[in-house]
């Protein structure tokens, strides 16, 4: 990407939008194309049309989506399916209607099969159930990946997938009941320090194991491989399967290839915010999928690979949750 090209990052607010808006920026890009939306509900097909006929990005990131933990995903399953299936659907047709160069469209690890071997490679898309608690969501991720793919193959696009593992990081969502496990640890075991209790309930058992990914990592992984040269760009891209043979989606794992246990995740998260008390385990909560850990040997094995810690990353992550936005 020219440090000129227009660029428009879709969810520029969220989570993995602010963090390549970051990356964008701190690499001299000049034209970012960010919306709020107030300004342009990505849900309304013309809307979204009239803002590509006009803006005319030449890049686009697909990071707006409706996200939320076990909780919101048991609550809301219509609108975790709606709203990403329309979403992503008006979002990726404007890209091709008004000539976007490239397009990635952002997932989640979650698309792969409860019970997919582990570590999960690409190619395990589409091979299993999936975890109950968050289907709705995976199938509209799953469908993102197919409609990239399909237009690839009518029309020539270049889009890609990218599939982060867990993140977490600034700006994220500390909703004590919406959120993901990092911000919703962050938020019970500060409150519980600042009201002097000596215990911590978690959900589950805590023998699940996850991996977590710095926002900032996977927004640096987002601009690593939207900057690649054609050659590796549309190698990436996957292949016809009614020519090929082969069930080649452009499907590419982001994460660090490494996990832990929620027990040990919980355990780090107590000492970083400063809670000495006891943790409870709440068996009758449910733990989700056992393990999720992705295989990052493809994106490895073009030039990239994390950078942050777990333990630096959720050093970083307290501060902003302690910062005055949130506390």
């Amino acid at each position: 990407m020219d440090i000129n090209a227009r660029i428009y990052v879709a969810g520029h607010r969220g989570l993995v939008g602010s963090a390549i808006v970051r990356n964008l920026e701190a690499k001299g890009c000049t034209n970012i194309l960010r919306r709020t939306h107030a300004e342009l509900d990505l849900t309304d097909a013309a809307a979204t049309d009239a803002f590509f006929a006009a803006e005319k990005p030449e890049y686009v990131f697909l990071a707006a989506a409706k996200v939320g933990g076990i909780v919101a995903n048991n609550s809301y399953p219509a609108e975790f399916i709606r709203d990403n299936l329309v979403i992503q659907a008006n979002v990726i047709h404007a890209a091709w209607r008004h000539g976007a160069t490239r397009l990635m469209f952002l997932g989640s690890s979650c698309i792969y099969p409860k019970l997919a071997p582990q570590p999960m490679r690409e190619d395990c898309l589409l091979t299993g159930p999936l975890e109950p608690t968050n289907r709705p969501y995976a199938l509209a991720k799953i469908a993102g990946i197919e409609m990239c793919w399909s237009y690839n193959r009518q029309y020539g696009t270049k889009y890609l997938a990218a599939m982060p593992t867990n993140l977490y990081g600034p700006g994220d969502n500390y909703h004590p009941e919406n959120s993901h496990v990092i911000p919703a640890l962050l938020r019970k075991f500060h409150d519980a320090k600042q009201r002097g209790e000596r215990t911590v309930t978690i959900w589950g058992t805590g023998t699940p194991r996850r991996e977590f990914l710095y926002s900032d990592d996977m927004a640096d992984a987002c601009v690593f491989l939207m900057n690649l040269p054609d050659d590796k760009f549309e190698s990436l891209l996957g292949s016809d399967e009614s020519q090929s043979g082969r069930f080649e989606p452009p499907l590419i794992n982001v994460g660090v290839g490494e996990d832990v246990t929620i027990r040990e995740l919980a355990e780090l998260v107590g000492r970083i915010v400063g809670f000495d008390g006891e943790l409870v385990f709440d068996t009758t909560k449910p733990d989700g999928t056992p393990r999720k850990l992705m295989d990052v040997g493809r994106l490895e094995s073009i030039g990239w690979t994390a950078r942050t810690s777990l333990d630096a990353g959720l050093s970083r992550a307290y501060a902003d949750f302690t910062s005055v936005n949130h506390v």
